[in-house]
């Protein structure tokens, strides 16, 4: 179930270092440009990954049950 953007953003403090392990191909720098905000880290994912919106969604959903 996905996270309301409020939040993502009280989490994300939290949680940013474990974005950054879990995506392992996502910079420090891509995790910061995220801010907090679902949708700019599910972009970071599609980029970074070269997967589809659907899959990247998957994946983030994933990262969500385990880190939320």
């Amino acid at each position: 179930m996905a996270q309301s953007s409020d939040k993502w953003e009280g989490r994300w403090d939290r949680v940013k270092g474990k974005a950054r392990e879990h995506f392992g191909r996502l910079t420090d720098d891509d995790v910061e440009e995220a801010r907090g905000k679902r949708e700019n880290l599910l972009g970071k994912i599609q980029e970074k990954y070269g997967e589809t919106k659907e899959k990247a969604e998957e994946m983030l959903k994933d990262f969500e049950r385990r880190h939320f």
